[in-house]
């Protein structure tokens, strides 16, 4: 396959694209075509704490990072994208938003939902904070991704959404996101990102006591199970 340069793209974009708001077709995060269209940022900040009685877990997290450059791919090739701040002001400010945290994307693997009032979604400084005060242990996924998380074997989030309303830049290298709607889309604890802006993630936990080495050790027999 022959290598598409960021130039390239651009200059087929211009000839191609009728106007400077029409949103990237064919959106993805790969060069592949069919990829999935998210946008991923390091979980730098993440928390995963266990509650008073062992028997739920907090998670913290960002699953955008706002006004910070990442690749992305369209029909004409690689470019530039942007998600301005304060983008998902008004889809975050729905009565009824639907979303759920979820593991890779998949829909049958919820941890939490905003609509059963598990999961908060706010947009702060850095950008889409994602909170889930008290992820029950006894589920099975939660078991199963809070010892990689505590670990550092996985350590980055994405969001699913639809664009409402962007532009592109003059020379069509660089896309920016103005408003983004996350309802019935879903905020997703991921494997590796695509931000270069969030590499050297850490994750904070509570020193461990007696009972949480037991519950730890619970949750890897769980896991493995």
């Amino acid at each position: 396959m022959t290598a598409i340069t960021l130039a390239d793209a651009a200059a087929a974009r211009a000839q191609q694209v009728r106007q400077r708001a029409d949103r990237p077709s064919q959106r993805r995060s790969a060069q592949q075509p069919g990829g999935r269209a998210s946008v991923r940022a390091s979980l730098s900040d993440v928390q995963v704490r266990e509650q008073d009685g062992g028997g739920t877990v907090e998670f913290r997290g960002h699953a955008s990072v706002y006004e910070q450059a990442y690749e992305m791919w369209d029909m004409f090739g690689p470019y530039t994208e942007i998600v301005s701040e304060a983008a998902g002001a008004d889809s975050l400010a729905r009565a009824d938003l639907d979303v759920p945290l979820v593991l890779g994307h998949d829909q049958l693997r919820r941890l939490a939902r905003t609509t059963t009032g598990t999961l908060f979604l706010t947009e702060d400084a850095r950008g889409l904070h994602v909170h889930a005060p008290n992820l029950d242990l006894a589920d099975y996924d939660v078991a199963y991704i809070a010892p990689k998380l505590r670990a550092g074997l996985i350590d980055e989030m994405s969001f699913a959404f639809r664009i409402e309303s962007g532009q592109w830049s003059p020379d069509y290298s660089e896309y920016r996101i103005t408003r983004y709607d996350i309802h019935r889309g879903d905020v997703a604890i991921v494997g590796y990102g695509a931000n270069p802006h969030t590499a050297g993630a850490t994750l904070r936990q509570p020193e461990p006591t007696q009972s949480s080495r037991a519950r730890a050790l619970l949750e890897l027999s769980i896991a493995r199970g």
